[in-house]
């Protein structure tokens, strides 16, 4: 297990948990001595980092740590296998939660097809849309504009726009962030069964040990903590937020 290390010492290298060192797995992402950050800012220097398919992983850290840079990044390597649900939601506000849903599935239909839908939807996407807005608790809501919701059921559509893609890859930003801790637990773990691997990032440090396997801590503009959910405890959880 990798252990926190004192956050006033000068950084060192990180000895990332990686099982896919020793058990060949395969893949899904590798970032080696990364630069990450964003124009007029540089938030990780030199960022090395693996994570296997199968792996649900949990980003965690106060803000400003690098949890959605990192996520961003991640993204740019698979983008095409990655379900997206980005912080800010990203729906729009003056179309139906159906329409916001459907979006989803965009990029695997013909553009008639999506024409078709998002005009006059065919029974088969009203059904399948339906079902998903079923299981966020949203089925009363299927017609209601997306502003005319709460920001807990606008969180949700936005995650439940991202479970609709339908890929085998979830990154999520704050996906549950605005649920109370039964909702979110609910919600996250049924996206977390939809999807063979993950990386989420949360601000709910009891979320990610019941519903993540690994948990990588990020600070100081590199990994300070990563290590199996298993061997963790809360409080070795909140050294990251001293």
């Amino acid at each position: 297990m990798t252990t926190l290390r004192p956050s006033r010492k000068p950084p060192k290298p990180s000895a990332c948990w990686t099982p896919s060192k020793s058990q060949g797995i395969p893949l899904t992402f590798r970032l080696e001595n990364a630069r990450l950050g964003h124009p007029g800012q540089v938030v990780f220097t030199s960022l090395s980092l693996t994570i296997a398919d199968g792996e649900k992983v949990a980003l965690l850290g106060p803000s400003g740590a690098g949890k959605s840079t990192l996520l961003a990044a991640l993204r740019q390597q698979q983008e095409v296998r990655c379900a997206w649900c980005p912080q800010t939601g990203d729906l729009v506000p003056m179309l139906s939660v159906f329409h916001n849903l459907y979006m989803g599935a965009l990029p695997r239909n013909r553009t008639l097809t999506n024409l078709r839908n998002l005009i006059w939807p065919s029974a088969r996407e009203k059904a399948s849309v339906g079902e998903l807005a079923r299981e966020l608790g949203l089925q009363d809501k299927l017609f209601t504009s997306v502003d005319q919701l709460s920001g807990g059921q606008a969180q949700r559509v936005a995650l439940g726009r991202a479970l609709y893609t339908q890929r085998p890859v979830l990154l999520a930003d704050e996906p549950v962030s605005s649920l109370d801790e039964h909702q979110g637990l609910d919600l996250l773990q049924r996206a977390l069964a939809r999807h063979p691997t993950a990386v989420v990032a949360l601000h709910d440090r009891e979320l990610a040990l019941q519903c993540c396997d690994r948990i990588i801590g990020l600070g100081e503009g590199r990994i300070l903590l990563d290590a199996p959910a298993s061997t963790l405890t809360l409080s070795d959880l909140d050294t990251l937020y001293q």
